[in-house]
């Protein structure tokens, strides 16, 4: 029987395993077996080295497993071409870094439709108006038409965020996103995303250092050298059935 949508995991890894070969073979993940479910706030943490960021690559479709399997929505990505892997990063992924990537040319308006933009003229203006409303709920209404150079570094994390949202992804994968940030910007930038996973229903898996943010999610998952060493529901967070 097929899992209803709600249920259908957004991304499975079944036994991935990654190997670097640069003349020297270097495993760094392996056997990783991870379901990711709708509205779900997952964190990954681990010590430096860890395969944190290789994982979440893997699922980013910005890198590619050794061997095991990978599905999106059901899907096995090793079927794909190339540019169904690519179609499929741009309309389903949402990707949120530790440094913000903004384009200095253009408004935060124009940065936060970025991703429209790649699928038309026609796209991007039917996003318009949602993405004014959501710079107006991050509280960026009165910075919209500001270059990032404008911004304070929360704020450009904050347009990020969005842009992330853009394409209306059904994962959104954030690689340290308060890293680069004081203390009360990264306060601020981890509260919006849980409030926009709260709000939009989509699933967030963040890579983080900072155990008290990893507290607040609702999955914890530990990497010790490319293994998951444990897997389980913060204080703060419920657990996913």
């Amino acid at each position: 029987m097929t899992a209803s949508p709600e249920h259908q995991p957004v991304v499975e890894l079944r036994n991935i395993n990654k190997v670097f070969d640069t003349g020297i073979r270097t495993q760094v993940l392996f056997d990783i077996n991870l379901k990711i479910y709708p509205g779900e706030f997952v964190a990954i943490v681990g010590s430096s080295g860890s395969g944190k960021t290789t994982l979440l690559n893997i699922i980013g479709l910005l890198d590619t497993p050794t061997d095991g399997e990978l599905l999106l929505h059901g899907e096995n990505v090793a079927d794909m071409s190339e540019d169904e892997r690519a179609l499929l990063r741009r309309d389903m992924l949402g990707f949120i870094f530790q440094f913000h990537y903004l384009l200095p040319e253009f408004d935060v308006l124009e940065n936060a439709l970025m991703p429209c933009r790649l699928k038309g003229k026609t796209y991007e203006d039917q996003n318009r108006d949602r993405m004014v409303e959501l710079l107006k709920h991050v509280g960026l209404s009165d910075r919209i038409h500001y270059r990032p150079s404008q911004l304070s570094g929360g704020q450009q994390q904050r347009v990020a965020i969005l842009r992330a949202l853009a394409n209306d992804p059904r994962l959104i994968l954030a690689d340290e996103p308060t890293g680069n940030l004081d203390t009360k910007s990264g306060n601020t930038v981890f509260s919006l995303m849980r409030d926009l996973n709260a709000s939009t229903g989509k699933a967030f898996v963040m890579v983080t250092h900072d155990r008290e943010f990893a507290k607040q999610a609702d999955r914890i998952i530990e990497l010790v050298d490319g293994r998951v060493k444990d897997e389980a529901t913060s204080e703060e967070g419920s657990p996913q059935t």
